[in-house]
């Protein structure tokens, strides 16, 4: 077996996301600069929600849960990967063009399921006109996960990494272009999400084509192999989806008080950088890789795969955690704070990152976790945990909302991300040794979170000494720099003396692939 880089697949990806994710920071700056937390993005995060909510199920939730592994176990054995691949993209394109259409027609009932709050006002309407506009951008991302799968499964990461990066050039560049053009900035934003998922679409299907994979439309055949394939797939949709739902649950909590729809969004945006850049870069790579040695029956191989996963994640992702509950206001007011978002909206938006925060580590988590069920084709196990951190996050969010209000969901979802990894965890221990961490991984835990205490505590201290104000634009901007070099310095510094991190293993890692 030809092993995927499981460390230089990770970089790649996560490379490729980070530069995604700089550039979607500057796509919510631009439209919090120039439209600013109120009615008009509400109604736009709403109706954009909506697609980025199926396209979790479709692509890649329950499609890819259950297509990598059999794709990557075909391609590994010869057994002919590309006719399955072939009668895959026709049934998910048949799938999905049935319900664009069918969500086309009943959007208002879309918009009433996922912000029963906006019905009276102006933002049900408005939601309703962008979300048949921006609907039909699951299709496009649903076929672009596909062959994103397939690129993945071989082993090229680099054009399924890349892609997302086109609907934030399209997204930045529309909105500046109005602004300079005196145009709608956010009708030129809706309108260009379609055509940026045309171009992410033909970006990987040229990607796969060069790789020998060659796939052309047809109509759908329910063979056999298809509907095995739909089996496991059906369940892995809610596992999958499950923070989106939790997402939208939130966002149903939300829409009953004005503007807390823009600044959940907001926080959700800034902590989705380290998942995006750690949690979709180590899910991409770890299970194409777990199922690909699990089918060679290379037991240690997986659990060093795992463990390496996971250490990797924790790594990157406490530290992040730590920035996000000891500074969160420094970072929402550089960011977020101008033109129409004020010092109000980055208070409520920080709040509301540091609790997300919380919970950052645990969305990672299960990006580790859920690859050792998907890799053997159990989806089941994970649909049933989703079910009961689903029923904890609406219990939560609804229960909460009457005491504390609109941070509510954002609580409820971090509770419930936690509540979703130890059920993972404790469903994995009937898989024996493989699904448990090696003795590495439990040596350096320790040392990472000592690590990340030390930044943490500097980092309160610098807070505490220098203070944090609004009240002088240029002086937070170099505030902020100051204080992300402290933590980045002191944290780097602190690992290399603790033995959190050896520079000798990384090197090594990404020379031979592993």
């Amino acid at each position: 077996m030809k092993p995927i880089r499981l460390v230089a697949g990770m970089f790649t990806v996560g490379s490729w996301t980070l530069m995604s994710r700089i550039l979607g920071f500057l796509r919510e700056i631009l439209l919090t600069a120039y439209i600013g937390p109120g009615p008009v993005m509400d109604a736009f995060v709403a109706a954009f929600r909506l697609p980025n909510l199926f396209r979790r199920f479709f692509a890649e939730g329950a499609f890819n849960a259950a297509f990598v592994p059999m794709f990557s176990k075909r391609y590994e054995a010869g057994e002919d990967a590309q006719g399955f691949a072939q009668d895959a993209f026709n049934l998910l394109a048949f799938s999905v063009l049935a319900l664009v259409g069918l969500g086309m027609v009943f959007m208002p009932a879309l918009v009433w399921l996922t912000a029963e709050g906006f019905v009276g006002d102006a933002r049900f309407g408005m939601t309703v006109e962008f979300g048949r506009i921006v609907f039909p951008y699951i299709l496009f991302m649903s076929l672009a996960a596909l062959f994103s799968g397939v690129l993945n499964a071989t082993g090229r990461f680099a054009a399924a990494a890349a892609a997302p990066v086109l609907l934030n050039i399209f997204a930045c560049s529309a909105m500046i272009g109005a602004a300079i053009l005196g145009q709608p900035v956010i009708d030129w934003l809706v309108l260009v999400i379609p055509v940026a998922g045309v171009a992410q679409l033909a970006m990987v299907w040229t990607a796969a084509r060069n790789a020998g994979i060659r796939i052309r439309p047809g109509l759908p055949r329910l063979s056999s192999e298809m509907r095995h394939m739909v089996r496991v797939a059906v369940p892995a949709a809610l596992a999958m989806g499950v923070t989106q739902v939790n997402l939208v649950v939130g966002q149903l909590v939300a829409s009953r008080t004005e503007n807390a729809v823009s600044w959940l969004f907001a926080a959700d945006r800034l902590y989705q950088l380290p998942l995006g850049v750690v949690g979709i870069a180590v899910g991409v790579v770890l299970l194409p890789d777990l199922s690909r040695r699990l089918r060679a029956e290379d037991s240690e191989g997986a659990r060093h795969a795992f463990s390496r996963a996971g250490e990797f994640s924790l790594f990157l992702t406490l530290p992040s955690t730590v920035a996000f509950v000891v500074m969160p206001l420094p970072l929402v007011s550089v960011l977020f704070e101008r033109g129409a978002t004020g010092p109000e909206d980055s208070a409520a938006i920080a709040l509301a990152t540091a609790i997300y925060g919380l919970g950052l580590p645990a969305f990672v988590l299960q990006k580790v976790l859920q690859p050792l069920f998907f890799a053997r084709e159990n989806t089941r196990a994970p649909f049933h945990y989703a079910v009961v951190a689903m029923i904890i996050n609406a219990a939560i969010a609804f229960g909460l909302y009457p005491v504390l209000g609109w941070i509510a969901p954002a609580i409820a979802a971090s509770v419930a991300a936690w509540a979703m990894v130890l059920l993972l965890m404790l469903g994995a221990r009937s898989m024996g040794e493989v699904a448990q961490f090696d003795a590495r991984f439990r040596q350096r835990i320790w040392r990472i979170l000592l690590s990340t205490a030390i930044m943490g505590a500097l980092l309160w201290i610098a807070l505490e000494v220098f203070g944090w104000t609004t009240q002088l634009p240029h002086w937070r901007y170099l505030a902020l720099a100051g204080f992300i070099a402290l933590g980045g310095v002191s944290y780097f510094a602190a690992a290399h003396v603790t033995g959190a991190l050896r520079i000798s293993e990384l090197r090594q890692a990404l020379r031979r692939g592993r």
